[in-house]
């Protein structure tokens, strides 16, 4: 009886190696065909770009650097940047300005009660204005206030409730009962101040019951 041994009969294992052999010479074999493309093909381009370039050359001709002529440079010089709205505000701050040596006697007739009406307003307008016509609507206190101080406060003032048209305010200046003589040193003082801003029309002293001797009834210009 004859026995067959089938493992013996199977395919041998070099036929395998040798297919993928094959299949690696032929991808080796693509891969040298694709670079020697690659090659050819960036010859073609450096070809190309050198005839370009020589195009170029033969087109302009020779080049030769300009010659420096030594012209003078005949552009005037620009004027230094004027600032316009700081001069502007400063002349604003100039006109605004109050005076310490300015007197209103020196101007303007006065009575002993320190009342005081530009020349264009009647003489009615100070008698109202004793009288209270006029509500008072505003306020300032001095009180304790530096002179500069005084003086910057009464400006900025009268600048807000002009904006906001008002025509009657009282000035504190106080009587001087703390100071170190005794001696009312504002009340002279804002007096003067404020004869020198053209929005003040009127004043007087207040009454008793509004401060008497320490404060003023001032009468603003109307805004319309």
């Amino acid at each position: 009886m004859l026995i067959y041994n089938f493992a013996e009969c199977s395919m041998p294992a070099p036929l395998k190696d040798f297919a993928a052999l094959t299949k690696l010479r032929q991808e080796l074999k693509a891969q040298q065909e694709a670079k020697a493309i690659a090659d050819i093909e960036r010859a073609r381009r450096a070809q190309l770009a050198a005839i370009e370039a020589d195009l170029f050359r033969h087109s302009i001709g020779r080049v030769a650097p300009l010659v420096s002529t030594n012209k003078a440079d005949l552009q005037p010089p620009r004027p230094d940047p004027i600032a316009r709205q700081h001069l502007a505000d400063e002349q604003a701050a100039l006109a605004e300005s109050l005076s310490d040596d300015f007197s209103v006697e020196s101007l303007l007739e006065t009575d002993a009660a320190l009342s005081f009406a530009r020349s264009s307003i009647g003489a009615d307008t100070v008698r109202k204005l004793r009288r209270g016509h006029w509500a008072i609507q505003s306020q300032l206190d001095l009180h304790g206030m530096r002179t500069d101080e005084a003086r910057e406060a009464l400006s900025e003032y009268l600048r807000s409730v002009g904006r906001r048209g008002l025509r009657c305010v009282r000035i504190i200046h106080g009587k001087g009962l703390g100071s170190i003589n005794k001696e009312p040193v504002l009340k002279g003082k804002v007096r003067n101040w404020l004869v020198q801003k053209e929005e003040v029309i009127a004043f007087c002293q207040a009454k008793a019951s509004d401060g008497g001797s320490g404060a003023l009834v001032v009468l603003l210009k109307s805004q319309t």
